[in-house]
């Protein structure tokens, strides 16, 4: 398993220690089975896109957030080169934190690529009214939030506050590469 693989397990068995919470509990309001909760936090798999989304809703976290938990102590500047690359084992979503990591500073950019034909589904935020800013840099995507469709292209920017479940959605002849910054 690979070393952010691996904080980030012991990192998510952190959160639920320090909430007080059993796996049973977790497993309750994360609507994540206990036995894959178990597997998770053992670091035997690497979970999903859809799966951490459940989590941060859970702890009341942003998926950016919980990264920046793993990650090393700030530096002001991040090489391309240097910036932590997640992979979805399920889906193959790619998010890259360009932003260096900090927990005293609250914005954040990561530039997220999705394959052709994939389909991306959260369940809700992990914080109501969190403030987005997604900037298409290359492909086409659907984009639904508060069961509303949005069809971005390059060069299109959408802007808004997550208060719900959103899904991200490409065709099946585009991917689609993009900046969200997130402003808590």
């Amino acid at each position: 398993m690979e070393e952010i693989e691996t904080r980030l397990a012991q990192r998510l068995s952190q959160l639920r220690t320090e909430r007080g919470w059993s796996l049973d509990e977790l497993a309750k309001r994360s609507t994540v089975s206990r036995a894959s909760l178990s597997r998770i936090e053992n670091g035997d798999v690497s979970p999903t896109a859809s799966v951490l989304g459940k989590l941060c809703v859970a702890f009341g976290v942003t998926l950016s957030r919980l990264m920046q938990m793993v990650e090393d102590d700030f530096a002001p500047m991040i090489t391309r080169g240097s910036q932590e690359v997640w992979t979805d084992p399920e889906t193959g979503y790619r998010r890259r934190l360009v932003s260096p990591t900090s927990r005293n500073l609250s914005g954040e950019v990561l530039e997220v690529e999705i394959d052709a034909d994939t389909r991306i589904e959260y369940a809700g935020s992990p914080r109501d009214g969190l403030e987005h800013h997604l900037v298409m840099l290359d492909g086409k995507l659907t984009m639904e939030i508060d069961h509303q469709s949005h069809n971005l292209e390059a060069g299109d920017c959408l802007r808004y506050q997550l208060r719900g479940g959103n899904v991200f959605q490409t065709p099946k002849n585009s991917g689609a590469r993009y900046h969200l910054f997130i402003v808590e």
